[in-house]
């Protein structure tokens, strides 16, 4: 696919959007409404930046995700529902225009690999903790993956829960840290700021140490919570 030089983009104060994750939008703005017939009349590409925190006026974050309209469903009061499937990191560059909405300069980020003895041995961490947090249930920021065939749940297991396993430890085996730690962090991470993190993150390496840092501190925190619940049951 090859890649334009500028794109619509659409700024969410909570959505981030991962090379390869399905995130489904509702699309009811005026804007948006305008934005999404152009982008379906052409290349079906646009970018979800997250709004910055603590900005009154609209400011997309510099880094956004660049994403695929897979489906849209028109509604008969004129909103949309759309699947929009992350293509790349992008860096966005000077506004083009801001009305009726957002299309600016657009940037793709390549990613910085890390070694690979490094790197085997974050991702054998980086499954452990994953285990350990999905053990203690979430619910997910967005659908994340890209695609799942039929789920075989053992007992006591979520099918959602045993998909995303299955998934997480396809990708290790394809020793492929990058998708692996986006993939973890879309599912996992609580915090749009923190998923911001990572998004932003080029090197491979620090990123998957920014995520193992990030699910230690929810794991931690989820077990304060459990144990606050348990004594007041």
């Amino acid at each position: 696919m090859d890649m334009p030089t500028e794109a619509p983009v659409m700024t969410l104060p909570n959505a981030i959007l991962f090379p390869q994750a399905m995130v489904p939008l509702f699309i009811f703005e005026k804007r948006y409404r305008s934005m999404l017939h152009d982008v379906l009349e052409g290349n079906r590409l646009f970018a979800v930046a997250l709004q910055k925190p603590g900005r009154v006026r609209e400011t997309p974050s510099q880094i956004a995700g660049l994403g695929l309209v897979r489906a849209s469903v028109r509604n008969r009061n004129g909103t949309s529902n759309l699947i929009l499937q992350g293509i790349t990191r992008v860096e966005l560059g000077p506004s083009v225009r801001t009305k009726p909405y957002r299309i600016h300069k657009l940037r793709p980020i390549a990613s910085v690999p890390a070694e690979s003895d490094i790197t085997e041995k974050l991702m054998v961490k980086l499954l452990d903790i994953t285990v350990k947090r999905l053990k203690q249930g979430f619910n997910f920021p967005v659908h994340p993956l890209k695609s799942s065939k039929p789920p075989i749940s053992p007992e006591g297991q979520s099918p959602m829960v045993e998909s995303i396993l299955q998934s997480i430890h396809h990708l290790s085996k394809l020793n492929d840290p990058e998708q692996l730690a986006d993939l973890i962090s879309c599912t996992l991470l609580t915090s749009p700021v923190e998923r911001q993190v990572i998004l932003e993150t080029a090197d491979v390496e620090i990123r998957l140490k920014n995520l193992l840092r990030f699910l230690l501190a929810e794991i931690e925190i989820n077990k304060i919570n459990m144990g606050d619940a348990d004594q007041q049951d």
